[in-house]
């Protein structure tokens, strides 16, 4: 016959069940404890979330994205235009070539200190290195979560309005601006990219871009376009149109220029095109004076004796933009009210931006100041400084 078990005294058993129950009942109250305050906690971080989000809502800014192949050559008038914001509402990045520095001994605006991107490539005009650069531009700006707005300039580029109607233009809409069309006589698509970017989705356009937040963001985040255009997007040769083509059509090469179709097949291939007005803010005037048999039409450059009240005044009253490609006109216009087409101008010089400002383009503007200082940044030979410097004596602005 087996041994029974020893049964525990009934004592015993009151014990351990009333520790069991003090043990459960002291969890209980723990976890209530720690249950009471999570919703404090989650309060605390949305009310913090929120704070944050009203904060960026109520002081967006607008990045000025400067892509330079040294200097800013007109930071002088950058400076005056900045000058009269709030600082809260914008921001300056500047892509100059390797190793320069913004400081008080190699640029006229302390606005442009220190803006320099410190990790900047070599750019080759023309080529896929100058979408490098915009993309670089991209990402450190989009690490400020109050910029909103992104804007690529160039070093010749200059505003043609004051900044609190830029800004109030920018932000109070919602779209990108990208120049982007369908041209049917492009040759520049090269069939090899037809496994990844279809010839309908293939656009061209100015690299001169006004992007919002979450464009900006899938520019910087693209590992699949860009990589396509770099490889079969290139320029050839600096060579007159005809003989570029003759020489493509002997080597069985396509001619390219990278800057002017990445972004627009970017966001054609993202299915955007419905979230962005077709046109660039920026002015480019080109010298249409090419033969119908060699069309490389170049930007114009405005010089002192180009840059009038009056030009400015016609750039302003431009209303509408024609692609002759698309057989489209593309009205300037805001929610079904007309708005400028334009925001800045290219290609000026020095000189330009000199008699413009002294004109009153951005308001009062001493230009004896930029004349005094002038040969501490530009050789006193420079033929255009002296020119300037003539005519504003003759004029009356400066006197002596």
């Amino acid at each position: 016959m087996g041994k029974k078990r020893a049964s525990l005294p009934i004592r015993q058993l009151l014990v351990l069940r009333s520790k069991l129950v003090f043990s459960m009942f002291l969890m209980f109250c723990v976890f209530a404890f720690a249950r009471l305050n999570w919703p404090k906690s989650g309060s605390s971080t949305n009310e913090s979330s929120n704070e944050e989000k009203s904060k960026l809502e109520s002081n967006p800014k607008i990045a000025f994205l400067f892509l330079a192949r040294k200097n800013i050559p007109l930071d002088f008038m950058w400076g005056a235009f900045f000058q009269e914001a709030n600082v809260k509402n914008f921001s300056i990045y500047v892509h100059s070539e390797p190793g320069f520095v913004f400081n008080e001994s190699t640029s006229m605006s302390p606005f442009f200190y220190g803006c320099q991107l410190n990790d900047s490539v070599k750019v080759a005009w023309g080529g896929s290195s100058m979408i490098e650069a915009e993309r670089l531009l991209l990402k450190v700006a989009l690490r400020d979560p109050a910029n909103q707005r992104f804007v690529l300039l160039s070093d010749s580029c200059l505003p043609l309005y004051e900044f609190h109607d830029i800004y109030k233009h920018l932000i109070s809409y919602t779209k990108s601006y990208v120049e982007s069309y369908f041209d049917f006589e492009d040759y520049r698509y090269d069939p090899i990219m037809l496994f990844a970017i279809p010839k309908d989705k293939w656009r061209k356009g100015s690299q001169w871009f006004t992007l919002i937040r979450r464009h900006a963001q899938i520019v910087a985040d693209d590992d699949v376009v860009f990589p396509i255009i770099k490889k079969s997007c290139k320029r050839q040769s600096n060579a007159s149109v005809s003989a570029r083509r003759q020489m493509l059509d002997i080597h069985n090469m396509q001619d390219c220029n990278p800057d002017e179709h990445y972004l627009q097949t970017l966001l054609a291939m993202s299915g955007l095109e419905n979230d962005f007005s077709r046109r660039s803010l920026t002015f480019t005037l080109y010298d249409q004076s090419a033969t119908q048999n060699d069309k490389q039409w170049h930007p114009v450059t405005f010089d002192y004796a180009d840059a009038s009240p009056q030009s400015i005044k016609e750039i302003k009253e431009i209303e509408a933009i024609y692609y002759e490609s698309e057989n489209r006109t593309e009205w300037c216009q805001i929610n079904s009210a007309p708005s400028p087409c334009y925001l800045f101008a290219r290609k000026f010089t020095r000189g330009a931006a000199v008699r413009l400002l002294s004109e009153g383009l951005l308001g009062p503007f001493d230009p004896v100041p930029f004349l005094n200082a002038t040969g501490r940044f530009f050789p006193v030979k420079h033929r255009e400084t002296d020119a300037t410097y003539r005519a504003l004596r003759i004029r009356g602005h400066v006197h002596g």
